[in-house]
């Protein structure tokens, strides 16, 4: 069974500093409809003005990764990751990083976009944990954009396969870019949950249209096929059967 669920209909949020699209129900956006796929929870579409961010908060027992797509955000936390006052300093996600952050048993930390004039785009992702109270942990990797050209690339994992992040949880995530005639196919478990996320651009997945914002769920599919894409970024999420 295909789903689709169309950019436009996603939750929104304006802050003033931060703008936000909500994909599952979260904060004051809620749709029992839209509570989240297996065990992914938050598909958040961010969108930070210079010079402000999140303040510090805390959380607890959620695999969380953040996967920014312009500008840059800064990250500090109670771990000792950052130091969360320089552009250059270790913590810093740019395009290309994959940060995941386990809450475990938890943690409180701080994201900020310290650019005097540019915004900060990204997307943030919580997974539930395969067990509660897991020690707070941290990872950030690198993907160049050769490794995504054409291709889907593991970029997050429970086991760290293939250079991937690890996540504490029965899920992984692959990120892709395509153009023109590159195209892809996956196997699938159709015992699993296949959630796919178009970041932007254009890209035809399993014969049906996706735009920037866009998302599919796949149960009880065996393939997936991405084509046609325009200048297309797309994550695919693979999460436990619900």
């Amino acid at each position: 069974m295909i789903t689709l669920r169309r950019s436009s209909e996603r939750g929104y949020a304006d802050h003033g500093w931060l703008k936000s699209f909500h994909s599952f129900s979260f904060a004051d956006y809620y749709d029992p409809a839209h509570m989240g796929v297996g065990n992914l929870r938050v598909v958040n579409e961010d969108r930070i003005a210079p010079g402000t961010g999140f303040g510090t908060h805390s959380h607890r027992d959620m695999e969380i990764v953040s996967y920014v797509l312009d500008g840059a955000l800064a990250h500090k936390d109670s771990l000792g990751n950052g130091s969360g006052d320089s552009q250059k300093a270790a913590g810093v996600i740019r395009p290309g990083d994959v940060q995941r952050m386990s809450a475990g048993t938890g943690v409180q930390h701080s994201e900020f976009n310290h650019a005097p004039d540019r915004s900060t785009h990204f997307l943030q992702i919580w997974l539930l944990p395969r067990e509660r109270g897991l020690a707070p942990g941290y990872e950030q990797k690198h993907f160049d954009n050769a490794v995504k050209r054409g291709r889907l690339a593991l970029v997050a994992s429970p086991d760290g396969a293939e250079g991937s992040v690890t996540v504490h949880a029965d899920a992984s995530i692959r990120a892709g870019l395509f153009d023109g005639a590159e195209h892809a196919k996956l196997a699938l478990d159709p015992q699993r949950n296949t959630y796919v996320h178009l970041v932007h651009g254009g890209l035809r997945v399993n014969d049906r249209q996706l735009h920037a914002g866009d998302a599919m769920r796949l149960t009880g599919e065996t393939l997936l096929v991405l084509e046609g894409g325009e200048n297309a970024e797309v994550l695919v999420f693979d999460l436990a059967g619900s």
